[in-house]
């Protein structure tokens, strides 16, 4: 299934720097290594963010000895992006005017994210490859956008 990691753009070499541990059907829940800092570190927030794309990729090729829940992976709190936009990042960031957005692409991400492990299970590759071209990618460019966009205006307004 390495097809599905080039249409991501991660390349297998970084893929095994990214993964981190598996353990259990909560694997792609972000250990605490992929923790964002309590600071705006849009840079750090990127890095969760792809590094959770990874641990997904290494699941729907098969390089994860565990399953995965799409019900814990459409969660948005429960990635290390999730639980800083949902805690430190709504303080920090709660009042720019592409916050909310950014908030319903990560959700959104999150949704699509569990489809495609549903219809993995479910051994579809073709509706996996067609939302992975389609609303994951899609909400996935979206989420760095607009973290780079909000920084941009937190810049502005120091």
């Amino acid at each position: 299934m390495d097809f599905l990691r080039r249409f991501l753009g991660v390349s297998a070499s970084n893929a095994g720097a990214q993964a981190g541990p598996a353990d259990g059907p909560i694997a792609l829940a972000s250990p605490p290594e992929d923790s964002v800092p309590a600071e705006l570190d849009v840079d750090a927030a990127i890095n969760a963010h792809e590094r959770w794309k990874a641990r997904l990729m290494d699941y729907l090729e098969g390089r994860l000895p565990v399953g995965l829940d799409p019900d814990v992976i459409r969660r948005d709190d429960y990635s290390a992006l999730g639980r800083w936009l949902h805690g430190v990042g709504a303080d920090v960031l709660g009042h720019h005017p592409a916050y909310p957005l950014l908030m319903a692409r990560h959700r959104y991400f999150h949704e699509q994210a569990a489809e495609m492990v549903q219809w993995a299970q479910q051994g579809e590759w073709d509706h996996v490859v067609a939302i992975l071209n389609g609303g994951y990618r899609f909400a996935s460019n979206q989420i760095v956008l607009l973290l780079k966009s909000i920084r941009q205006g937190v810049k502005q307004e120091a």
